[in-house]
């Protein structure tokens, strides 16, 4: 269906020349350069989730880099395709300097600093006036031939489009691409898998950033003749509703809000003086009806009935295959572990050693510190007290994405997937570090990147086949029931090879036939040599699956020992088990 709709639109392309009518050129070749910075914008809006909205500052700056030195207003006159080029770079180091703040700030206080950057580039276009003309402004560069006609310049930024749109489309369906989706809708899920979302994003803004300067130095040449009042607050809301109407996640989505937005102040010129309400009005149409945007309605495969009755069958042969390259085996070991909020000791100096190919329960009341120990293991809250250590390797404390390399891995309390991705994506996330190609590989699609893919693809099958869910590989997690949503988290953890796999109250919300075949589950990962530490609070899933058993009780180990030796135990019976 999707490959119909870019049939479609490059037919559109082919044909428009045809016309030569020069008009429809400039609104096409308007529409084409519009794409070429909403493609890379999309990567950090739709994709990662920032809310980039003053995008048309990066535009101003190529569109003014590209003129000034066609120009030749500080050093001598510059080949209009250096021109473009510098373009490139320039909206690259600025595109890194919008987007560093992406590192700490969050919503909407990322949107203001990208507006607050909008701003300042239009200030110094207009107090620059020796270099930009100020509010007078300057000319465009002058593209040579054949791209110095209307046609030609329609041929070059259409080109430009196609090739930004495949670039896109490469990362989109990479291991970066799952990374970005993996940073918005599941963060910690993503550190968990290793995903380090400081370095994702360089990349994506080094790129969003070089392909809005090219489409200013496009747009420049378009224009002729360029002022500030060309670089509007209007034009910035056009880039960022595109995505919305679009869609998230998506590509032709945006593409095709793109080629609306461009063409409705050409079918609706009455309303060009009311742009600005228009986009709200649009902007709360999409909120309030299709949330989803335009790539929702055309994935009719997720409103596809799902047979209701489904059984989760994991098939225990595949995890040899799966874990025949883990790592070397080797013990968890906390020594003296103390946590403390304020005042409030959540860990009270905890000893904990779990041996490889053992399953170790982990159990208390509700309070006593067992998802507590879960974080600190995973490096989510750093201790003030105590040493931990993977055999003979020391865990840094407070480092969640570096657990991923040393063999840690872990599921959550509540299910943390990315509902709006498949579950075979789902699971190919954690798959994220056994890629080899660079994200300038995975942008070209180079053999390594291809061959990454093929691989975590792969991987991520044998995952799904061992927990018993390769029947719904291709269906969205959110349409899943929990008990599956429970063992897909398994698969994805079971990508990353574990030495030490941590769970996290996997049996909650499963029937009894599913807790049962959880734990023989969970009984065949720890015979492949993996340690398990298993929070859980049904006791018989404890008992049965077992090899050791730590009782916790406000933070402090109440008790240790065997599954018959803790049954037995006078105070686990009081305050845990009852009578």
């Amino acid at each position: 269906m999707t490959a119909w709709f870019y049939v479609a639109i490059l037919g559109v392309l082919l044909l428009l020349p045809l016309t030569g009518n020069e008009y429809r050129a400039l609104i096409g070749t308007r529409a084409a350069i519009y794409w070429v910075l909403i493609a890379g914008l999309n990567l950090i809006v739709g994709f990662a989730g920032q809310l980039a909205i003053g995008y048309v500052a990066l535009f101003a700056l190529g569109a003014y880099t590209a003129s000034i030195l066609a120009a030749g207003n500080v050093i001598p006159e510059v080949h209009p395709a250096l021109a473009l080029i510098a373009a490139m770079g320039v909206g690259a180091i600025f595109g890194l300097v919008v987007g560093l703040p992406a590192l700490r700030l969050r919503t909407f206080y990322f949107a203001m600093s990208t507006l607050g950057f909008a701003t300042i580039v239009t200030q110094v276009a207009l107090g620059w006036q020796d270099v930009t003309g100020g509010g007078i402004g300057l000319s465009g560069p002058s593209l040579r031939p054949p791209f110095d006609t209307p046609w030609g310049l329609y041929w070059l930024s259409v080109g430009l489009a196609i090739a930004f749109t495949i670039m896109t489309a490469n990362v989109a369906q990479s291991r970066f691409g799952r990374a970005l989706i993996a940073t918005r809708d599941a963060e910690v899920a993503a550190e968990a898998c290793g995903i380090s979302k400081p370095k994702v994003l360089v990349s994506v803004f080094l790129f969003a950033g070089a392909a809005a300067g090219l489409a200013g130095g496009l747009f420049a040449s378009l224009q002729t003749y360029i002022t500030p009042d060309a670089f509007t607050f209007d034009l910035s809301l056009l880039f960022f509703i595109a995505i919305l109407i679009g869609g998230r996640g998506s590509i032709l989505g945006p593409l095709l809000g793109t080629i609306l937005l461009t063409l409705l102040p050409e079918v609706a010129a009455p309303l060009a003086a009311w742009s600005t309400f228009v986009y709200a009005g649009l902007l709360l149409l999409i909120v309030l009806a299709m949330p989803g945007g335009i790539a929702a309605l055309l994935d009719r495969e997720s409103r596809k009935a799902l047979p209701s009755e489904r059984a989760i069958l994991p098939q225990h042969q595949a995890l040899q295959a799966l874990l025949s390259t883990a790592r070397k085996k080797q013990r968890l070991q906390l020594s003296g572990i103390l946590l403390a909020f304020g005042g409030l000791k959540a860990i009270d100096g905890l000893d904990l050693v779990v041996e490889p190919g053992e399953v170790h329960g982990l159990i208390g009341p509700n309070g006593s510190g067992k998802t507590t120990t879960l974080n600190v293991i995973s490096g989510y809250y750093k201790p003030q007290r105590g040493t931990m250590a993977l055999g003979e390797m020391a865990l840094a404390a407070g480092r969640p994405v570096g657990r991923a390399a040393d063999g840690i891995c872990r599921t959550f309390q509540t299910p943390r997937v990315i509902g709006e991705e498949t579950v075979l994506e789902n699971v190919m996330v954690g798959g994220t570090l056994a890629g080899q190609a660079s994200f300038v590989e995975a942008l070209l699609s180079l053999p390594r990147a291809r061959a990454d893919e093929r691989r975590i693809k792969a991987m991520a099958m044998q995952a799904l086949t061992a927990v018993g869910l390769d029947n719904l590989a291709g269906i969205r997690a959110d349409r899943l029931q929990h008990s599956e949503l429970r063992f897909l988290e398994i698969a994805r953890a079971l990508m990353l090879h574990p030495r030490l796999l941590l769970l996290d109250e996997p049996a909650a919300g499963l029937s009894v036939q599913e807790i049962k075949r959880l734990g023989a589950l969970i009984k065949a990962i720890s015979r492949e040599g993996v340690a398990v530490l298993l929070v859980e609070h049904h006791a018989d899933l404890i008992f049965d699956i077992c090899d050791r058993v730590t009782v916790l009780n406000l933070g402090r180990i109440l008790a240790y020992g065997t599954p018959s030796e803790i049954r037995a135990h006078k105070e686990v019976v009081s305050v845990y088990l009852g009578a």
